[in-house]
């Protein structure tokens, strides 16, 4: 698969590819489960589901394929690293509490 951005440039597809794979994963593991607990049908929940998975991977492509410029790749620090790393967690492990919320109060 040969992706390339807006300027032309070949653009490494595998930072996409596993954005994406996991958007479909969050999206349609979570996501029918939780809308028909809010009260959506199943066709509404798939169908929000899908939404979000669309729109997930269009905001991926356009961060990681359409705008990236690999000329101007360099390394990164181990410490920038490693905080990108942890605030990614927390952010997950916040949304998935903010997800189960809904489902433990009744």
């Amino acid at each position: 698969m040969r992706l390339t951005n807006a300027r032309g440039q070949p653009v490494d597809p595998v930072p996409f590819l596993v954005v994406c794979s996991l958007a479909f994963l969050v999206s349609y593991s979570y996501g029918p489960i939780y809308c028909m607990e809010l009260g959506f049908s199943l066709p509404a929940a798939l169908g929000i589901s899908t939404g979000v998975f669309v729109l997930t991977s269009t905001l991926a492509f356009r961060r990681l394929v359409w705008t990236t410029r690999p000329d101007l790749r360099g390394e990164i620090a181990a410490e920038e690293r490693l905080r990108g790393i942890v605030y990614a967690a927390l952010v997950a492990v916040a949304l998935l509490g903010l997800l189960a919320l809904p489902l433990l109060v009744e």
